[in-house]
């Protein structure tokens, strides 16, 4: 099945917003420090997805959102490699991305699935310096002055 081109992005965070949750990427879906993410499926509510992203990928059962002024971007999919492009229906230029906050416990830890091979807690200012993207970066810039 071609993914949508609706996505979301779920910057996890604990201890009042002071650490950060990334993840690595593990090959071959390339190598990069990121947010949880994923793809919206059809009939899927955005929240819903979140949920479900952050449930698969980190084993996190928590809400999302809590009513804050949900950020968005879009990215050009023309930018991707031809393995993550071939993922979509050829019509598809570029991806929203719907972002969603959430605030772990503090003694939590992710239990990764196989998308990820490592992860940490870092502050804000470190996890800007290791994504990859940078659309991520400036969401999570603008979560941290919040």
């Amino acid at each position: 099945m071609l993914r949508s081109r609706i996505e979301v992005a779920i910057f996890v965070t604990r201890r009042r917003r002071a650490d950060v949750l990334i993840v690595h990427r593990s090959p071959p879906q390339g190598s990069y420090w990121h947010v949880i993410a994923g793809g919206v499926e059809p009939g899927e509510e955005l929240a819903d997805a979140a949920r479900r992203e952050l449930r698969e990928e980190t084993g996190l059962v928590a809400e999302v959102g809590r009513g804050e002024r949900a950020v968005s971007y879009t990215y050009p999919l023309t930018e991707e490699s031809p393995e993550r492009r071939a993922r979509y229906d050829p019509s598809v230029v570029d991806v929203a991305v719907s972002c969603f906050q959430c605030e772990a416990p503090d003694g939590w830890e992710p239990e990764l699935d196989w998308e990820h091979d490592d992860y940490r807690w870092c502050a804000a200012d470190e996890a800007i310096g290791l994504l990859f993207w940078p659309e991520p970066r400036e969401v999570l810039q603008e979560l941290a002055a919040r």
